[in-house]
């Protein structure tokens, strides 16, 4: 639940900051325990823009800060 929960939080944050974003969630079968946040470009290439594989514990270092996500989100679009 807490995946979830903190995925919806971010796909909103992300639409926010990019009006014709399209947000996939799981898209495939995820890793246990893992959160990641990759942008597909045009092209097909991919980026990661976050990855919280090897962070924790705590649990909550798994998740990101929206902010930080949008800001590598636009980073990686400029």
């Amino acid at each position: 639940r807490v995946y979830g929960r903190n995925a919806a939080a971010l796909s909103e944050a992300l639409r926010g900051a990019v009006a014709a974003l399209d947000v996939e969630i799981n898209p495939q079968q995820p890793r246990r325990n893992s959160f990641e946040v990759s942008l597909v470009k045009e092209d097909g290439s991919t980026v990661q823009l976050w990855s919280g594989i090897g962070k924790g514990p705590p649990r909550k270092l798994k998740f990101p800060e929206p902010a930080a996500v949008v800001e590598a989100l636009r980073s990686s679009l400029a």
